[in-house]
């Protein structure tokens, strides 16, 4: 086990967005304020841990045959507790992101992980990958929270800092005046252009390193 490897594994050379383009119909849909990027983000790296704990200590005594959905039940029992508490602890948060936590049970991170990683390797290294592929996933999330938010409303920490509205949210610190901003971003374009261009980048970057 190479923790070092799996960490830079998790944040850069297989980060589960920017480099295996995974699960890009959350990262989209839903990275247009900070509170909701930083909750789904925590929300995938605990189901993710979870998961690749339990699949990998399981994973000797379940037939080959059924491994997907042994896959499937597992996570989305984790996910299912997830939504629960969100609802009863962090109602707003469970609103904002509405479908999308259930549709965590078929995110291809997880997935993904739960086939590549732990259904092959021990318990403890199952522990950490699922850490680090979160700790990238939410990272690159609130990446693009900040830059769409930031440019796209002239706002920071939309869900969670400034004024409180009508309906009880809070609407985020105003950086840029309102005049500024290209609302655009806050579009579902505006989620494809900014995700296009992080992936360039760290492409870029990678191909910079590789030479």
């Amino acid at each position: 086990m190479n923790l070092k490897k799996q960490f830079m594994d998790g944040l850069l050379y297989q980060n589960p967005v920017l480099v295996q383009v995974l699960g890009m119909c959350s990262t989209m849909a839903i990275t247009t304020s900070f509170f909701n990027g930083l909750g789904m983000g925590v929300a995938v790296t605990v189901i993710l841990t979870l998961s690749n704990v339990i699949i990998s200590a399981i994973r000797k005594i379940v037939p080959d045959k059924i491994r997907i959905a042994m896959f499937i039940v597992v996570i989305a029992g984790f996910v299912t507790m997830v939504d629960l508490f969100l609802q009863a602890f962090v109602p707003a948060l469970a609103e904002s992101l509405g479908v999308f936590i259930p549709l965590i049970v078929v995110n291809c991170i997880i997935l993904g992980r739960a086939e590549a990683f732990s259904y092959k390797n021990g318990v403890a290294a199952s522990f950490f990958d699922g850490v680090f592929q979160g700790i990238g996933y939410t990272l690159v999330l609130l990446a693009m929270c900040i830059i769409r938010e930031l440019l796209g409303a002239g706002t920071f920490g939309g869900g969670l800092l400034g004024p409180v509205n009508a309906a009880g949210t809070h609407m985020g610190i105003q950086i840029i005046p309102s005049q500024f901003p290209a609302g655009m971003l806050t579009l579902p374009v505006g989620g494809f252009l900014v995700l296009g261009c992080l992936i360039a980048a760290m492409q870029w970057a990678l191909s910079k390193s590789k030479k």
